[in-house]
């Protein structure tokens, strides 16, 4: 999209408001998609709901290529946001439940890390397709987006449902063959599913269906839980990454560069920066823990964000070509450092906690409320950035968000458990231990599970 508007503005002749909106709104529409996708998987399962929202994006997509005016351009733009919504919200989820305990903080990195390839290909596609004529370019740009989602489309006739979700279902014997796949030993498999069966009959024990209720008027445990998963995800998205990505044009020209052949190549130098540095947490994830990176992360942004703050400060006052190249080269070089602290912690690390920490019975609505948090954020920065950056220019706004990165710090070292090789039920436990009030049933789980090891 960021390469897009720029041609959609020219070629539809939409305003500066219409823009943030056409934008923005993705996010904000993504998470109607969300909120009807947590009670969709929890009926029809996790693979099912991921597959409905792929073919609600291609059929956002196909709409917005083909669109002949911006009304009809901003329904395919509504339409795939809820694609997004709808798949997007339970990928984590799913992955988290079919993955071992050792390699689960990895494999739930893998939608951030698809993400980030993603972001590189649609710079890369806006480079390719900018030489075109303008009526067609974007259209271009936009359209290719299909084939990914196609490809999603047909992965589905081969992976397996989420054994959790099967034993949700009283599907053992299903669960179980799931199981052999993912852990390979007997031994593991039947203790595995002995410890989700025990996490699914904690869930159940109250007697009642999983309700949005329960979420907003939690138990402490849960609030716990609550604070800590969507937390994360508003604070991944108010430090300003979704304007750094989509607004990356804007930024450059206010750095000083006119052509915008440059702007889009500047932009491809993000996208590949972005999407080299998700592979450290790829490694990292499982050995060095979560809130490592976590700091790490939002340590990095921090500086970076007020870098960027200080070369679109100072560019108007820099005179002479080696001192205006000099602070091209400082924005460039502060937005993809702040692209790169973000892939290593706050983008694939928030995807992992929202998925670990919330129990089996209330885990896919839980995340989709985080979801929801998560991408109002979003959208609120993505449709006010240009109207902020006119109030307060373009470098106030990277100071703005620098002092949210510093608050991310603080809230990553009071509010978020560490929860590196742990399964998905120890997590649970961990967190429900600081509740008091434990009903009868968690206390004989808790039992249970003692007594087992002790015995092993």
């Amino acid at each position: 999209m960021s390469g897009a508007i720029l041609y959609i503005h020219k070629d539809l002749h939409i305003t500066e408001v219409q823009q943030e909106i056409f934008v923005g709104c993705l996010s904000v529409i993504s998470l109607i998609g969300g909120l009807i996708g947590g009670p969709t998987s929890d009926s029809i399962g996790r693979k099912w709901t991921m597959g409905i929202g792929a073919i609600i994006f291609q059929a956002g997509a196909v709409v917005m290529t083909f669109a002949p005016s911006f009304p009809v351009l901003m329904f395919g733009r509504l339409v795939t946001g809820v694609g997004i919504g709808f798949g997007g919200t339970i990928s984590a989820v799913y992955i988290a439940e079919v993955s071992p305990a050792v390699s689960r903080g990895t494999l739930v990195s893998l939608p951030e890390i698809c993400i980030n390839i993603g972001i590189l290909l649609g710079y890369v596609s806006n480079f390719a397709f900018s030489g075109l004529p303008q009526h067609y370019n974007w259209r271009i740009m936009l359209g290719v987006g299909i084939l990914p989602a196609v490809f999603i489309g047909i992965t589905f006739y081969k992976i397996p449902e989420s054994p959790r979700w099967l034993v949700m279902q009283n599907r053992l014997e299903e669960a179980r063959s799931v199981l052999l796949k993912v852990c390979g030993k007997g031994e593991e498999v039947e203790q595995r599913l002995k410890e989700i069966e025990e996490a699914a009959r904690v869930d159940t024990s109250c007697e009642k269906k999983a309700s949005y209720r329960e979420l907003l008027f939690p138990s402490p445990a849960v609030r716990r839980m609550l604070v800590a998963g969507c937390g994360i995800m508003i604070f991944q998205q108010i430090t300003g990454t979704d304007a750094t990505v989509y607004y990356s044009p804007t930024i450059f020209k206010s750095a000083g560069i006119k052509s915008e052949k440059k702007v889009l190549a500047a932009t491809v130098a993000v996208g590949f920066t972005k999407t080299m540095f998700i592979l450290v947490p790829l490694f990292c994830i499982d050995k060095v823990g979560r809130k490592v990176l976590l700091y790490v992360s939002t340590i990095g942004m921090t500086v970076c964000l007020a870098i960027l703050g200080m070369a679109l400060a100072l560019q108007k006052h820099l005179s002479g070509m080696v001192m205006q190249k000099f602070g091209i080269g400082l924005a460039i070089f502060a937005v993809c450092g702040n692209v790169a602290f973000f892939s290593v912690g706050m983008g694939p690390i928030c995807w992992v906690i929202s998925s670990e920490i919330f129990p089996l019975r209330l885990r896919a609505k839980a995340t989709a409320l985080g979801q929801v948090g998560g991408r109002v954020s979003s959208g609120l920065v993505s449709m006010t950035f240009l109207s902020l950056a006119r109030a307060m220019s373009v470098a106030g706004v990277f100071f703005l968000f620098s002092g949210l990165s510093a608050l991310a710090v603080v809230f990553a070292k009071v509010c978020v458990p560490e929860t590196k090789g742990k399964t998905l039920e120890e997590i649970e436990m961990m967190l429900r231990g600081g509740d008091q009030k434990l009903d009868q049933a968690d206390v004989e789980s808790v039992k249970t599970k003692q007594e087992m090891e002790s015995k092993s």
